[in-house]
């Protein structure tokens, strides 16, 4: 990872499954790593989500240590906070990590971010001594609908539909958005409001598009509750809302690369600009209109 520009929005992606990682032969190509994803804007890292692609993005941290980033969480499922026990920076005095998030309901009066971290994230079977941990957390607590600012960074926060609750990131720097929008279920009657809110006019949604329509109505074996869209409503989002750029995320963790492939073509058919996350792949947000921007670092 190379020093960014002070003039860059960029978006690299390091887990892009759901669920649960899925390493093997046959998702090499896009990758088996689960949530997270970093933002590089103006010279600050936003990471979004703590799943075990932060194993290998603290890995490339450590190339410019210290470093100070922002972390934001969607929620707090197993997928989206698994690789902070291996995230190599956590264990450095040098590093400043700044936790942004909102205690779950269930624990929102009992609770500060600070404590639900160090209890529920920080949890006490972690397969390495968290206790550890020595780098700098300063947490933040997060009112999902809110508003606020990162210095020039505009960000807005969304509900979206999902087990336990979980939370949309939409984030404005120097004009461009790029919007963070997962883990989400479409409702079958609307578009969902706050995701169209979130969208609206967006250089880049980021969407969970887990599944395929054909999956999600399966009738021997249905996703419906589960939490989780699919490509085709993340198509109808996108254009509603006036998307230059959709991105297919969340990967299904019994999706080979082969069956990827498919749905990349799929999806291309009706949005000649979209493209599937792959672990490592860039995108410009400042490009998102012109077509083939991604690459790999």
């Amino acid at each position: 990872m190379e020093t960014q520009s002070s003039t860059e929005f960029l978006i690299q992606f390091w887990g892009v499954r759901g669920s649960i990682p899925s390493p093997g032969a046959h998702t090499v190509r896009y990758g088996g790593n689960t949530s997270c994803v970093d933002m590089r804007i103006a010279g600050k890292h936003l990471i979004f989500d703590g799943g075990t692609g932060l194993r290998i993005l603290g890995k490339a941290l450590l190339q410019n240590s210290p470093v100070e980033a922002d972390v934001f969480f969607t929620h707090y499922h197993w997928d989206h906070i698994q690789g902070i026990p291996f995230f190599f920076p956590a264990f450095s005095e040098a590093d400043c990590f700044h936790i942004h998030g909102q205690v779950p309901p269930e624990d929102g009066l009992s609770m500060n971010m600070s404590e639900h971290f160090r209890e529920r994230v920080l949890h006490i079977n972690s397969p390495v001594p968290v206790a550890d941990i020595a780098t700098q957390l300063k947490f933040h607590d997060l009112v999902c609908g809110e508003v606020f600012e990162l210095g020039d960074i505009h960000i807005e926060t969304m509900p979206l539909n999902h087990p336990n609750g979980a939370m949309g990131y939409r984030v404005t720097w120097g004009g461009f958005t790029a919007v963070y929008c997962t883990d989400t279920e479409h409702f079958p009657d609307r578009l969902d409001e706050n995701v169209l809110h979130l969208a609206r006019n967006a250089d880049i949604l980021i969407y969970d598009a887990m599944y395929t329509d054909e999956e999600y109505h399966n009738p021997k074996s249905p996703k419906v509750g589960w939490g989780h869209s699919t490509w085709q409503e993340g198509v109808k989002v996108s254009q509603a809302a006036g998307v230059k750029q959709f991105v297919v995320f969340h990967h299904e963790p019994n999706h080979s690369d082969e069956f990827l492939d498919q749905v990349y073509q799929e999806v291309k058919s009706v949005m000649p600009n979209a493209v599937l996350a792959k672990e490592r792949m860039v995108l410009d947000v400042t490009k998102a209109a012109q077509g083939n921007n991604y690459w790999p670092e």
